[in-house]
């Protein structure tokens, strides 16, 4: 079997080839590659000294932080499997989580603490002394830095395969309860090469992440720049403020981004006499989790002006399936490109069960080396995914005569008013597109004469009512596609993913 260094393994690698060069930073520290791998080599003797062993699992819930990267690092060298949660889960569901994933130790961050420490009893796999607190001494944890501070510096010993899982990362459950879907060393290695060269990254890019840490995004992109020997800038999540983005983007002379429709829109709302900061080092540009707009993408190559606008279409189980590059941004507006480098195929399965023609919408299916494993303790859910060695995540498309693909919808948003189908992405395409409009989600609401009716739900950034929103619709959508109904609200009132997907499901139940 060919030999290949998973991202702990290759982290001891780089500390030897860029000795110098930073491997990771933030607004207060940073470390040399040699030194976070003295670190992450602490940090995996003292998991080791716990008595946790390869196959065991850690549960985390930080913000984006290095020591999360840390974390994600040391369990690559032992074998141990990272749990990573959400931050702004309640506590229902981080004990769902934990116990569901059988963590057997737990690493939070003090503001979290107190969450942790009322579900504390019936997180029955994790014994007292496996609780470990980042950011301040806390009774019941061990505090990160004392605990990995007397810990030998040396590499660990383990034998960590291709096939080992590296993560179980559960699903953000737009359309449930979340799932565990159980992804190797090997899958994940095949996107850092993949990615580079995709995007054509090198280790002289400077990386800013500000996805959430937690979520595939980040394992995908962040330990790219890791694997080649670049520099990861970390951000935490929930403080997206465009102009302080900005700012950083002008000191750390940042080379790639990858950022979700939300943070653009944030951006690209910034006003003109605010815009003072010299964002010129950036070379390449990825929106992603959610679909792009085209007035957005069109906005957004006039902010970053001769940058390179990928968008990626993928998810936590399949990896990314296909990228839309920069060469084709003009000519393939609406698209998600065609299939990645590695994606082995891609098949559109129509409502009959058949392969779909040309322009014919259908279920996409994918298959590729960065496929996940399967679902953590759901074999039935595991198998209802698949078509033999084909992947669906539930994602409604079609393809072009030139073979790009383009998503409609999900499956489960799909309405059906009057015996008409209709695709809520359409619809949000046309009313975002009206200037008085921040962001627009389309659900179906229970209907005496039509089955189902098409509801808009609309963040307005200006003043503007219904009666004029339903009329800007008139002659851009056929009368069965328009709302019939539009409803106001304020931005923190939209339910969304981490990555800022919009849940329609929350949305169907609260306004049903």
């Amino acid at each position: 079997m060919a030999h290949w260094m998973n991202l702990g393994q290759m982290l001891k690698i780089n500390a030897r080839h860029f000795p110098a060069t930073t491997a990771l930073k933030d607004k207060d520290r940073s470390f040399t590659y040699p030194e976070t791998n003295r670190r992450v080599n602490r940090l995996s003797h003292s998991l080791l000294g716990l008595g946790l062993k390869k196959g065991d699992k850690v549960a985390v819930l930080l913000e984006n932080c290095i020591e999360i990267i840390e974390i994600y690092l040391a369990v690559a060298k032992t074998g141990i499997i990272i749990v990573p949660m959400n931050f702004r889960l309640v506590g229902k569901d981080i004990d769902y989580i934990v116990n569901n994933s059988d963590a057997k130790a737990l690493i939070v961050d003090n503001e979290f603490a107190p969450v942790i420490d009322e579900i504390k009893p019936g997180l029955v796999n994790i014994s007292g002394e496996r609780y470990i607190v980042v950011g301040q001494e806390r009774s019941g944890y061990r505090e990160y830095e004392s605990f990995i501070k007397n810990s030998p510096d040396s590499e660990p010993e383990a034998q960590v395969l291709p096939g080992d899982t590296w993560i179980l990362i559960y699903t953000s459950g737009t359309t449930g309860k979340p799932k565990g879907a159980i992804r190797s060393h090997e899958s994940h290695f095949s996107f850092y090469l993949i990615n580079a060269v995709d995007f054509g990254f090198s280790n002289q890019d400077i990386c800013l992440n500000v996805m959430p840490l937690c979520h595939i995004n980040s394992t995908f992109f962040t330990y790219t720049f890791l694997y080649i020997g670049g520099t990861v800038y970390v951000h935490p999540a929930r403080s997206f403020r465009a102009e302080e983005i900005l700012g950083i983007i002008e000191k750390e002379k940042i080379t790639f981004i990858s950022l979700i429709p939300t943070h653009y829109n944030l951006i690209l709302n910034v006003p003109p006499e605010d815009r003072k900061y010299n964002v010129g080092s950036i070379k390449k540009l990825l929106c992603s989790s959610a679909p792009v707009r085209k007035s957005m993408k069109l906005a957004i190559m006039d902010f970053f002006p001769g940058v390179e606008l990928y968008e990626g279409y993928g998810s936590t189980e399949a990896g990314i399936v296909t990228v839309l590059k920069p060469e084709d941004q003009m000519k393939k507006l609406g698209s998600i490109g065609y299939e990645s480098i590695g994606t082995d195929f891609i098949k559109i399965i129509n409502m009959e069960g058949k392969e779909a023609g040309i322009g014919e919408v259908g279920e996409l299916y994918s298959r590729g080396p960065m496929l996940f494993d399967g679902y953590y303790k759901l074999p039935e859910k595991t198998a209802a995914s698949f078509k033999g060695e084909w992947f669906s995540a539930g994602d409604m498309a079609k393809m072009d005569k030139d073979g790009f693909y383009q998503i409609v919808d999900r499956k489960d948003n799909m309405i059906i008013t009057g015996g008409e189908h209709v695709y809520p992405s359409e619809v949000e395409e046309v009313i975002g597109g009206h200037p008085y409009v921040f962001d627009a989600a389309v659900i179906s609401v229970t209907d005496d004469k039509w089955g189902e009716k098409v509801v808009a739900i609309v963040i307005p950034k200006a003043d503007i009512d219904e009666k004029t929103l339903i009329d800007y619709c008139k002659d851009k959508l056929a009368s069965f596609k328009r709302p019939k109904q539009i409803l106001f609200i304020k931005a923190d009132e939209m339910p969304r993913t981490p990555t800022g997907k919009i849940l329609h499901r929350i949305l169907r139940e609260k306004y049903s």
